[in-house]
């Protein structure tokens, strides 16, 4: 299976993981769980947003649920947040929409977690290409991108 920067990254700070490849054409997150075989509240999508202050804060939830705006403002002390426009993803994370992952985008951006990943004892997200997950310890996960967990979705 082909190497993804998420996972040379993930190599060198020797953080368990494993990788699991699926069909490329499949890109909508329920889908994707389905394909692994796993329940979508553990498979979790990356979405990167804009505050009223023009900060970046990216948030990672399950594939089932949807980001609460308000909630999102909460976690980051902003007064709103709303979803950059799909075309900004690529030059400002390096990923493409469907492959983009919380670790190794361009930038370091403050990284808010859904709470619920932290009852599972592993959870999905995007290897940093469209056709590729990795499955890791929340925790781990939490700590490697120094993130926080905070009640995000609806």
């Amino acid at each position: 299976m082909e190497k993804t920067n998420v996972s040379r990254l993930l190599d060198v700070e020797n953080i368990n993981y494993e990788m699991k490849e699926y069909d490329k054409n499949i890109v909508d997150g329920l889908s994707v769980a389905k394909t692994l075989n796993e329940n979508a509240e553990q498979v979790f999508k990356t979405l990167v947003t804009i505050s009223n202050n023009k900060e970046y804060f990216v948030f990672v939830v399950p594939v089932n649920k949807t980001l609460d705006l308000k909630k999102a403002s909460k976690a980051t002390n902003s007064k709103s947040i709303e979803m950059i426009p799909q075309k900004q993803l690529l030059p400002l994370t390096g990923y493409i929409h469907g492959g983009c992952s919380p670790i190794g985008m361009k930038k370091k951006f403050e990284t808010i977690i859904d709470e619920t990943a932290q009852i599972f004892d592993y959870i999905y997200v995007s290897a940093g290409k469209i056709g590729y997950q990795i499955k890791i310890n929340p925790d781990d996960l939490i700590r490697f991108i120094n993130g926080k967990y905070f009640d995000i979705c609806k």
